[in-house]
């Protein structure tokens, strides 16, 4: 089994080759004076398993993927298992307008071409893993956050809205913490409250827990408002650190602390999925 770490998630896939017991091949990846991207492997893949870890965000590591994918089967491999930390176009999983493209079906189904297997972390939209054909897993960062977690010892484990209450409780599983979702309630045209629909969080410490922190806006929103409501520390936690429009200074000014996980890799990602990955590769079939 040897690892192809791509420009992305390099701890991450560094760290993946230390719970398999793998080593990590030599990859040279270079760009034309035109741009236009060049993969090198510079490692012997005969006859091997091989586990190509690679993002599909931005754009231009879409292409890297599919460059990857071609250099490694210039070699005479067993399998290929695709791991995809975090999926670029996820939320983009339906058509709001006639002629729109899903664009998130349409990299599903460029990406098994050329794969045997492919796994997903904490993907937005469940309805993604029916476009692959291929064997497809999702693994989930929330129960290793829910072991970081464990050094802040939150009383409630909170999502920012009624969809991910389900990440919420596998967090709070871990930690024995109660759970809830926020729920936003307008009072007039120009005010909305956010609040938890069913818990009293005066006096108490709450992590906020979701897949992806974007902009940051919602996350900033629901930490000032609970604080005002009596909670005694926020922390903000997600599996994919996107972090656009500036968002980390934001955050960290507002939150009592900002955490994410290595599928992204920024100065708040202080948890590896590598352990979830490793024991996932034995499931697919």
């Amino acid at each position: 089994m040897i690892i192809v770490p791509g420009k992305t998630s390099k701890k991450l896939a560094i760290n993946l080759g230390k719970e398999l017991g793998a080593s990590c091949a030599e990859v040279e990846i270079t760009r034309f004076p035109d741009h236009e991207g060049k993969v090198r492997l510079d490692t012997n893949l005969d006859n091997e398993t091989i586990i190509l870890v690679q993002n599909t965000y931005p754009d231009e590591n879409v292409v890297e993927l599919f460059l990857l994918q071609d250099a490694i089967h210039e070699f005479n491999i067993e399998q290929l298992i695709t791991v995809i930390p975090y999926y670029g176009y996820a939320r983009q999983d339906k058509k709001f307008n006639t002629g729109e493209s899903i664009s998130a079906r349409a990299l599903a189904k460029h990406i098994e071409l050329m794969t045997d297997k492919v796994i997903l972390i904490d993907i937005h939209a469940k309805t993604i893993l029916d476009w692959f054909d291929k064997p497809v897993i999702e693994v989930t960062g929330m129960v290793l956050m829910g072991e970081f977690l464990k050094q802040y010892s939150p009383d409630i484990i909170m999502a920012p809205d009624k969809g991910a209450i389900d990440r919420a409780s596998i967090v709070a599983k871990v930690l024995g913490s109660d759970f809830d979702y926020l729920e936003k309630t307008r009072l007039d045209g120009n005010t909305v409250v956010m609040k938890a629909k069913e818990l009293d969080v005066k006096g108490r410490s709450v992590a906020i827990v979701d897949d992806i922190i974007a902009t940051g806006g919602t996350i900033i929103k629901a930490t000032n408002e609970l604080k005002q409501q009596g909670a005694t520390n926020v922390y903000a936690a997600c599996t994919h650190g996107l972090y656009t429009s500036d968002a980390i200074p934001k955050l960290v000014k507002c939150c009592d602390k900002v955490i994410s996980t290595d599928t992204l890799e920024t100065e708040t990602s202080v948890i590896t999925l590598a352990p979830a990955i490793a024991k996932s590769i034995g499931k697919l079939e």
